[in-house]
């Protein structure tokens, strides 16, 4: 489907609306509403993408934070451990990209979370749990076959 099309259906449903800037017009030509910008996130105190992606994308309120594995920001390397280290260095990375971001953990709304292999789910949600002792955002968890390094990767959308 082609992107216009997407857009067309998406802005008749409602659903471009909130997500993506001036998506609703029918021309497609309307410029983006005053303040309703895209902005990259980087920071030094997170690992640098591994590929063509940005560590997170502030845009309309919302921070979206692309899939963090457990690397270390200085070597840019997964870190050796059971999955409780591992996830405690994921959550560390997240922390650090949402206050480049002027945002923080406690004003996350939605995570995603990718296990190697959902036998650890238990522990990894002992660790993911200290990070939102207050009000845990909606979450999914799936198992996948293969992550780009470790035993856990975490995405998260929070509020700017």
């Amino acid at each position: 489907m082609k992107r216009r099309t997407f857009l067309s259906n998406a802005a008749a449903s409602g659903l471009a609306a909130a997500i993506v800037p001036g998506a609703a017009g029918d021309s497609g030509s309307k410029p983006a509403a005053s303040g309703r910008k895209i902005h990259e996130i980087s920071t030094n105190r997170a690992p640098k993408p591994v590929g063509p992606f940005s560590q997170a994308i502030k845009a309309n309120g919302f921070i979206f934070v692309a899939g963090q594995t457990a690397r270390d920001p200085q070597t840019g390397q997964v870190i050796e451990g059971d999955i409780t280290r591992q996830t405690e260095r994921v959550m560390e990375n997240l922390k650090v990209i949402l206050e480049a971001a002027e945002s923080s953990l406690d004003r996350t709304v939605k995570t995603t979370v990718y296990l190697k292999d959902m036998d650890d789910f238990e522990a990894m949600g002992k660790v993911y749990s200290r990070y939102f002792p207050s009000h845990p955002p909606a979450r999914a968890t799936v198992e996948v076959v293969r992550l780009h390094g470790g035993r856990v990767e975490i995405e998260l959308i929070a509020l700017a």
